[in-house]
């Protein structure tokens, strides 16, 4: 039976709203000159609607309630946005500081939402759902972006990106640190042994 076990859905949900709000922020009415931004995370933002869709058909009901809960409150959370963005600030520069801000907060929850998966690592000693691609990638994807926005001298793109460096590098750091402790094969055998017995 395939399943998510004990994997949280926390750093997908936190994707998309991040995404989202990237979007928004490098549209032409909020940011122009922003083609990349808008592209990569329009991009981000379809890769994690996969992600949380396949999520959600894996989990069970307790899971599905969390992840439709939290995206109930991401879309309703950016229409305020969108709307106060469009109605309260008139000029780019205006819309640009206050979507940014948003960004930069919502960015450094990207990054720190694997915080709620790593404190399972430290307590259990096993980075068993805690996924290396995930760790590695977050870290990558947090020095590009510092990259560029020293090359586009973007504080809003560089105050999250060099915290996600940070907290990607964490997570590498913890991987290493604790795989050698990890029991990989232990759920697996119990499996085993519960469908060897209900065959008897």
């Amino acid at each position: 039976m395939k399943s998510v076990e004990e994997f949280k859905p926390d750093p997908y949900v936190a994707t998309i709203l991040n995404c989202a709000m990237w979007v928004f922020y490098g549209l032409p009415i909020v940011h122009p000159d922003s083609l990349l931004i808008i592209t990569i995370n329009g991009v981000g933002l379809v890769i994690e609607g996969a992600f949380v869709t396949i999520f959600f058909i894996f989990s069970n009901n307790k899971k599905r309630k969390r992840i439709c809960f939290y995206l109930l409150i991401e879309i309703i959370f950016m229409a305020a946005v969108v709307l106060i963005t469009l109605l309260v600030f008139q000029t780019t520069q205006k819309r640009s500081m206050f979507v940014g801000i948003l960004a930069i907060v919502f960015n450094i929850g990207m990054y720190t939402s694997p915080l709620t998966v790593m404190r399972m690592v430290i307590k259990t000693k096993s980075v068993k759902y805690m996924p290396f691609t995930l760790s590695l990638f977050n870290f990558l994807n947090g020095v590009v972006w510092v990259i560029y926005a020293l090359l586009k001298f973007d504080i809003n793109v560089l105050i999250p990106n060099g915290l996600g460096t940070l907290s990607g590098l964490v997570q590498l750091i913890l991987y290493a640190w604790f795989y050698r402790t990890t029991k990989w094969d232990e759920d697996d055998k119990a499996q085993a042994q519960q469908v060897q017995l209900s065959e008897i």
